[in-house]
């Protein structure tokens, strides 16, 4: 996993599938506790094969809930 102060992003590689939606639930958590933001606040996109980036949105973008 990193870490990316200057954007406020978290790029993590799934190793075991069948713990994608704990890791990335147990991700968004975090992320949204360490910049006090609300879940909703927190972006998850596909950023290659098991690997998502999760970043703060700050309104640019309208996020779609999508059921895993």
């Amino acid at each position: 996993m990193t870490f990316e102060t200057a954007n406020h992003a978290v790029t993590h590689k799934l190793v075991d599938r069948s713990t994608m939606h704990h890791e990335l639930d147990s991700l968004v958590h975090d992320l949204s506790v360490r910049h006090n933001t609300p879940k909703s606040n927190i972006a998850v996109h596909a950023s290659g094969p098991s690997t998502f980036t999760l970043s703060l949105n700050h309104g640019e973008a309208n996020l779609e809930t999508v059921n895993l």
